[in-house]
This record gives structure tokens, sequence and C-alpha cells, in this order.
């Protein structure tokens, strides 16, 4: 969207700002830099002129009537671990940070609901279900990223085969309109016909909407067990092609994660631990959930005679809760991992399941032609593929037309960009790639419609 002319924080302005979140709520001097960037490789950002942590819903209404009034733009942010700059400015003007909106609220046993505010970390929230005997089960890959966060960006992760992304739990929200108005959609419901779903329309909307600030979440009741299967295969291909036949017998996997030799060597590396059968071409990572041990065990019992059946090399079941959790540590640690590898960019496209591998040879040719390795891995049960380019003094020219390359594949493929990160700043400018021009005139049409002065997130999803 073309941005409006925004006016200026005036000392006068800033102290009503002060009088608003209090003297210990707003930042001014050198820490501003710490809230001038995200997880996402090799942007650059301006800073906040201020960072406001506001303490109430009522205080970001009244910010927000003020920052409309003078057309200050405004960046909400959780704890910054997102990786596409969605919660970084671009204009200056106001961070406004939700870290102080960290309260549980209430879990509800009975209506298997938790309302929180948008601070309140996943780590927190899991922690406080399992407490009351509940389990919320979605799991990004980043327990300290706030539920607010999650929520603007759809965040999905592993456990998306069984359970699907942030959107399948989210009953209701709460959230500040651009111009100060507070709404509350949703409740502690399970179906509605009433009108248009703003509870959906807010999620993933990357804070250029509303400002998110309370939600009320689905919780279900916990597995009695849990069991990982590591599974390795000659090749991707054989390894992809196994995934169909699991999904077909009947057996609802957590998640489905597929992942290559080149990242076993780098992940054992990088943590200095040994990965059992760890010299094959490709592997599945199966992660089940079941009532208790014995269901468990009939369960990897079928799924060993799957992925036999299917090519598998050979099936690795952990024989202890270290062992399982060992397997799940090294893939949660893939992320850090490429940072360490200097990473160039970033991709999570989505491809039809069955495209998994096209997708990863097309990549591999694309590594080729460019001279830049590139690691892949992901989510083999929803089509969900992380792309990393690393290497050292690779031109930022070169990076932007091999990522341009890395979409069009996946495109091709019946696929789009992002299935989990989001657009932010870093990949808006891909979107007319997968959004005709009739939707993303729509898209600016809603855009408008929430917030006509462009204050809320400017720069930010839509050019």
């Amino acid at each position: 969207m073309n941005m409006l002319r925004f006016g200026e924080l005036s000392p006068e302005l800033i102290a009503e700002f002060t009088r608003i979140v209090g003297t210990g709520n707003i930042l001014t001097g050198e820490d501003r830099a710490n809230y001038a960037r995200d997880e996402a490789p090799r942007l650059n950002f301006k800073l906040p002129d201020i960072v406001l942590i506001p303490e109430t819903v009522d205080a970001i209404s009244r910010i927000m009537k003020l920052a409309s009034l003078h057309r200050i733009p405004v960046t909400p942010r959780g704890t910054g671990t997102g990786i596409s700059g969605g919660s970084v400015p671009v204009c200056g003007g106001i961070t406004l940070s939700t870290a102080k909106l960290n309260h549980i609220l209430e879990i509800d046993i009975d209506n298997f609901t938790a309302t929180v505010e948008a601070g309140v970390t996943l780590a927190d929230l899991c922690s406080a279900a399992e407490q009351h005997g509940l389990y919320y089960p979605l799991y990004p890959g980043e327990k300290l990223a706030t539920i607010g966060g999650n929520i603007a960006t759809n965040a999905g992760g592993m456990r998306a085969v069984k359970y699907g992304v942030t959107r399948n739990f989210v009953l209701g929200l709460e959230a500040v309109l651009p111009d100060g108005e507070i709404i509350r959609t949703g409740g502690k419901f399970y179906k509605s016909s009433s009108g248009y779903d703003l509870t959906q329309l807010l999620i993933g909307s990357e804070g250029t909407l509303a400002i998110i600030t309370r939600a009320i979440v689905k919780l279900i009741a916990p597995p009695g067990n849990r069991e990982v299967l590591f599974v390795p295969f000659d090749s991707l291909e054989k390894a992809i092609h196994c995934v169909p036949s699991i999904l077909k017998s009947g057996i609802v996997p957590v998640g489905i994660e597929f992942m290559e030799n080149d990242i076993i060597s780098i992940i054992t590396e990088f943590t200095g631990r040994e990965i059992p059968l760890h010299n094959y071409g490709a592997y599945l990572l199966i992660m089940i959930e079941s009532q208790n041990q014995d269901e468990s065990l009939k369960i990897a019992g079928d799924l060993t005679e799957i992925c036999t059946r299917n090519g598998a090399i050979d099936v690795f079941v952990p024989g202890s809760e270290s062992a399982r959790r060992n397997l799940l540590e090294m893939r949660e640690k893939f992320y850090p991992a490429m940072q360490h590898h200097h990473m160039l960019d970033v991709a999570d496209v989505v491809v039809p399941r069955s495209k998994i591998a096209d997708f990863v040879q097309a990549v591999k040719q694309i590594s080729q032609q460019y001279g830049v390795q590139i690691i892949t891995y992901g989510h083999a049960g929803d089509g969900n593929v992380h792309v990393h380019p690393i290497g050292n003094a690779v031109p930022e020219s070169l990076v932007k037309e091999l990522m341009l390359a890395i979409y069009h594949a996946g495109i091709n493929l019946g696929g789009t960009i992002s299935g989990e990160h989001g657009l932010g700043f870093d990949k808006k400018g891909y979107l007319p790639m997968v959004a005709s021009s009739a939707s993303l005139a729509l898209m600016k049409r809603i855009k408008q419609a929430f917030d006509p002065f462009n204050i809320l997130n400017p720069g930010k999803m839509l050019e």
C-alpha cells in the first residue's frame, strides 16, 4: 500500500504518551535497538522513535486514539521471535510491545478454554493448561513466542498434521482498532453463523488491521503417551512416497517431518550429539500420541510395517524419554543451526504433499545454478518446506534472484509462498505472485476499511 504522510512525535506528544503508560513503560534511548529487529536474516530496519509498553487494553486504546489523531505509525510487537520482519518498524514512530499484557485470565476446565492476554508466552499457556489437566497442543517451535504473535501470523509448526494451525484453536479475540475502538469477537462457543467471522479475519493479519490484546483459545484433554519414530530412507523420493500410505492407513500422526543428510550433519556438529542411523539419504521423523503405552506400541508397529513396505531401511524407536527428547530437541534446533551457518535468507514454501520431493529437487537445481548451498527440511505431513540458502560473501542481488527462483519453483508445483512465517516486510513483495489483482485489491480495501490512515504496522504484507 502507498504510505500516507505521517505526523511527527513532538516532545509534547511524547509527554502525552508517557502519561498514558507511565515513565517506566516508555523507551527513548539506545535500548530501542532491541525493538528494531527480529530473527529474520540480513534485514535492516529503522529505529522506532519511542517504544511503549502498556499494561492494559485501555492504555492501548488511548495510545491508538492519540496516534490516529496525529497520524503516528504504530508497530505492534510480542517477543520479536518472527522471521519475516513483521514486528519491526519500517517507518519509525511507535513500537507497541505487548510484553506486560501477560496474564492468564482463566482456565475454564468445563468449557475446555483458556482466556489469555496477548503477551502470554506459548510456554506459559502450555504450563497453565497442564496444571489444570488440559493440553494446548500447538507447537510452532518457539516457546517464548507470544500467543498474540502466534495468532497474528497464524503460526503452524510440527504438530499440524493432527491439530492444524493456530486458527483452528482460536475461539474469540479482543482487539484494538487503529482508531482506538475496542472490539470483541467470538466467545467460548464452537459454532456461530452470526455475521462475518471477524475472529478468523484478524488471525494471520500480522498486526495490520488491529492490535490483538486478548484471546480465547481451545484446550483439549492431554494424551496419555507420546512416541517418536526416526525412519531412514535411501532417498527423499522414497521418504515422501511413504507419507500418503501412512495417512491412508487411518493412523493420524501428530506430525511428520522430513530431512536429508545435509541437515543431519549440520545439526550433529552444532549440538555435539550423535543422531542414530545418521548415514542415509533422507529421513522421516514421525510423532504420535495415544491413550497409553500399549496403544503407542501398536501404532509404532503398524507404522514400522508401512514404512518398511515403502522402502525404509530401518525404524528407530527411542527406548527412553531422554532418547525421545534428544530426537525432538535435534529437530527444534534446526533454525539456530542454520543461523550459525551464515544463513542468507529463509523461506517456508508450501506445496502439495506429493510434490515435496519435486520441489526439493528443483531447489537443488537452483543451488547448482547459482553456486549457493541451500538446505531444505520441513513438514512432510502438510507440504511445508523450509528453505535456507547459506554461505559467505554472497551479493544481496544474487540472494534476491535466487529466492525469486525458489518461489517460482514452488508456485509452479501448485504451492504458495508462506505456510506459517507470514509475509511481514521481508516477503510482502512476493504476494502478487500468488494473489490475483482482484484479490489484492480486495485485501487493500479491507486494510483501508480498518485503517484509513495506514498507521498500523505500515509497510507490511501489502505493498
